[in-house]
């Protein structure tokens, strides 16, 4: 197994709501990163078709047809636009990790947040569905179970995912760490809005402080005066934190927010504007890479005309692929101090049990 390894992470929006055209998008972004010698490919959160936004801010009565051409356009893990991406990661020689949402056979309306795990071989390793859709994203996808929770053993490393709440779920951060992960993948949408544009008006002078800083003055917490969710901070906590216990490298993947997307979630509204500027004025995601302490690890991009390189600590603003150069052997340090699931774990007192089987509506004899 090489110690080197090159992770390209794709800060990318997806073509809103178009399988077909995102998928041609992805394979693109693939070749590109290829060409710069990564040796990871990874993709946000549900890239392939889009990530529901419209449910954070819209009232549920108004989004059947945008429900249904979501459906519509999710895709099946055995379908032509997984298929294509394997084949690019086969041509290629690079692992790819594509989050999607995905469709079952034996319906027409039940989907999954997922997110697949390619070899170089084009094999699917991990195939994963998010254990629980979080706040408003039970609007669109159901329940996964715990057949993904398993890390891939690459060359490249032992590289694990999940996607975006999950990352704040300790067992199923545990359940990576106990397989040896070292590249951490976790995947998060474009924005996440959890209020409305009123929530980020600035704090009225009469409004109670409910804290008190190191200078000793009082202030109040941006949750506390209605503010949005803070994407970058809330992300990276997480992230961070389980790079720190589990002595792994991290991977931030946020997708980006396109115009397309911002026109197809106001279309139709009874609230255009109300709607689109949540949209804009949510806080955007970022892409980013953390070392195996937590702490921020500078990618860099690379031009593709002229091949420079530029550092750059994140992605947020501006579409692109940061890549990071990491060394696996930089995960064996830490371990002397806290192996968590090895010589820092007392297995005589704790026991965790994992289920790993794929639920099916019925079983036929």
């Amino acid at each position: 197994m090489s110690t080197s390894t090159r992770i390209a992470a794709c800060h990318a929006s997806p073509v809103f709501l178009s399988a077909k055209e995102t998928t041609a998008k992805a394979i693109s972004l693939i070749q590109g990163a290829a060409i710069n010698k990564a040796n990871l490919v990874v993709f946000p959160e549900s890239y392939i078709p889009a990530f529901p936004i419209w449910s954070a801010l819209r009232a549920p009565s108004e989004n059947h047809d945008l429900f249904k051409k979501m459906a519509t356009e999710s895709i099946y893990v055995d379908g032509d636009e997984v298929n294509s991406i394997r084949a690019a990661a086969k041509q290629f020689g690079v692992l790819v990790s594509l989050g999607f949402s995905e469709k079952a056979r034996y319906s027409s309306a039940t989907l999954w947040n997922s997110n697949v795990i390619i070899g170089t071989d084009g094999e699917i390793l991990v195939h994963h569905r998010k254990l629980m859709p979080t706040f408003y994203e039970k609007l669109t996808w159901a329940p996964g179970d715990g057949h993904g929770l398993r890390v891939a053993e690459t060359q490249f490393g032992k590289i694990g995912t999940l996607i975006c709440g999950e990352n704040t779920n300790p067992l199923a951060l545990y359940t990576m760490t106990a397989q040896g992960e070292q590249i951490h993948i976790s995947s998060w949408p474009a924005i996440w809005p959890t209020r409305l544009p009123k929530g980020i008006l600035p704090t009225p002078s009469n409004e109670v402080a409910n804290g008190t800083g190191s200078d000793g003055k009082t202030f109040v917490s941006s949750v506390a005066r209605g503010a949005n969710y803070d994407n970058v901070a809330a992300n990276r906590t997480r992230a961070a934190a389980h790079c720190f216990e589990a002595k792994c490298f991290g991977v931030l993947c946020a997708g980006y927010l396109g115009a397309d997307a911002i026109e197809t979630a106001t279309s139709g509204s009874s609230t255009p504007d109300i709607i689109s500027q949540g949209l804009q004025c949510s806080s955007r995601g970022a892409t980013m890479f953390l070392d195996t302490t937590g702490t921020l690890l500078p990618g860099f991009t690379i031009d593709p005309e002229t091949g420079v390189r530029e550092q750059k600590d994140l992605l947020q603003n501006e579409e692109g692929i940061l890549y990071v150069d990491v060394n696996l052997d930089d995960c064996i340090e830490g371990k002397q101090y806290h192996d968590i699931a090895g010589g820092y774990q007392r297995l005589d007192v704790f026991e965790l049990k994992v289920d790993r089987r794929r639920r099916q509506p019925a079983l036929f004899e």
